[in-house]
């Protein structure tokens, strides 16, 4: 008994201590984590945009990086790298190193619509994307030069029923505002013939100079302007009225119902980021953007503020991406 003991206490003990070394091994691995959600972020966070200044991303990007600079512990970059639909940005975000401090601001245009009508985007969302949080909602409107003899859509797209037809400017190839006009196009019938710029800042700036006759522009491209009465608005692209522009009716409740195309931003990362750093930046993002300053910046553009948790992210980008991708390929919508 006495030796079966000293056996027991053997085996006892060896298996504790490869219980210890097993626990030891675990806490080892878990330490570079622990130590690199600690030490994150450990230099300036850059903040893409695939935009060019004045638009509706760059606004966002702009409100937010100041909020998360406010307190002086965080440097954050607003970096616009406009081209191809937004895409240059991403593949921008995808080459730099997956640490957390290449952050991209993307919208529906690049995450829902250039994978879908794109030959080639050179990404695939659901594989190279992870997303981080939702940043805003908003939509986008109609406006026209005050030299267009339109004040409602019915008399906009009479004019572009005409043999020339009716150029339209958006913020770029793919963008929810390219997407918007090519959904009406479809709707209607009418030869609306679409002009990218790069950004809607540029696009808004050409159709202040009478350069271009109409624009489907984002909320806070437009939304002063059409108070001042530089610019005219003819219908919204969400299913309902905006709540900060309620005088201006939809697209859907002017003949076309059912209609309805918003514009969202939401920050993502590279896939390879560690996800305790998505973590970290969850946790900063959805701080500043619930930020009473920020939310009030936000409205004042005709935003709303959708924090968030990564996945809630990511189940709206699935959604929006099952809707456009249905949209595009009845439409038979294209983009080079």
């Amino acid at each position: 008994m006495h030796g079966g003991g000293d056996v027991m206490g053997a085996r006892g003990g060896r298996s504790m201590r490869r219980r210890w070394l097993l626990a030891s091994a675990s806490a080892a691995a878990a330490m570079p984590a622990v130590g690199r959600a600690q030490s994150f972020p450990s230099k300036q966070i850059r903040l893409l945009v695939g935009f060019a200044p004045g638009g509706g991303g760059d606004i966002v990007a702009r409100v937010l990086a100041q909020e998360l600079a406010k307190d002086g512990r965080l440097s954050v970059l607003v970096d616009n790298k406009p081209g191809a639909g937004g895409n240059l940005a991403v593949r921008e975000m995808l080459r730099a190193p997956a640490d957390g401090h290449t952050v991209l601001l993307a919208n529906i245009g690049m995450l829902a619509v250039n994978p879908y009508a794109m030959k080639d985007a050179g990404y695939d969302p659901a594989t190279d994307i992870a997303p981080i949080t939702l940043a805003v909602d908003f939509s986008n409107v109609l406006v026209v030069h005050p030299s267009v003899p339109a004040t409602t859509l019915a008399e906009y797209l009479a004019l572009a029923r005409r043999p020339d037809g009716m150029i339209y400017g958006s913020s770029g190839v793919g963008s929810a505002g390219h997407l918007a006009g090519e959904l009406l196009k479809a709707r209607s019938g009418a030869r609306l013939v679409h002009l990218p710029f790069r950004g809607g800042g540029p696009a808004m700036n050409d159709l202040l100079g009478g350069h271009v006759p109409s624009l489907i522009a984002s909320a806070p491209t437009a939304t002063g302007l059409m108070r001042e009465g530089r610019i005219r608005a003819l219908a919204m692209t969400g299913a309902k009225r905006s709540p900060f522009d309620p005088e201006v009716p939809t697209i859907a409740e002017q003949g076309f119902p059912g209609y309805a195309a918003t514009n969202w931003y939401v920050a993502v990362v590279s896939a390879k980021t560690p996800p305790e750093i998505v973590t970290v930046l969850n946790s900063l993002l959805v701080k500043a953007l619930e930020a009473p300053p920020v939310r009030a910046a936000y409205a004042q553009q005709g935003m709303e503020t959708l924090p968030g948790t990564p996945a809630e992210a990511a189940s709206h980008i699935a959604r929006e991406a099952e809707i456009w991708k249905k949209v595009i390929a009845d439409a038979g919508i294209r983009l080079e």
